[in-house]
């Protein structure tokens, strides 16, 4: 795996899906709604919550998890082994796969919330 694993995560890098509405009572005749799926499948366990890091770096060789970031606060990269690099933002979004090797760099002090997904 290599940076271009680490997936931005927006509706240009999602598979648009409209989920059927049954089971929903819909409030407003004018709800509607697209996912943009980025990724998926069979979980064995999980884990999320909010977390803060200051500046500094650390290698993760492999990744343990599926990991879904948002960005609240500050700037991170992640970089592969080959040296490919991605930096995020306030208000980004990214998924890193399970089995990413590579580091990851607090670049300012930041705030995220995260969702961890072993397969």
């Amino acid at each position: 795996m290599d940076i271009t694993d680490v997936v931005r995560l927006s509706p240009q890098t999602g598979t648009p899906n409209v989920p059927p509405i049954e089971g929903y009572e819909v409030l407003s005749a004018r709800w509607r709604e697209t996912e943009y799926l980025a990724y998926g499948g069979l979980a064995k366990e999980y884990t999320g919550g909010f977390w803060t890091g200051e500046p500094g770096a650390v290698r993760i060789a492999p990744w343990p998890y599926d990991e879904i970031c948002v960005i609240l606060s500050g700037r991170v990269a992640v970089a592969d082994l080959d040296g490919g690099r991605a930096e995020f933002g306030a208000g980004e979004a990214f998924f890193i796969p399970q089995g990413f090797a590579g580091d990851w760099v607090t670049i300012e002090p930041t705030s995220k919330v995260f969702v961890a997904v072993t397969r």
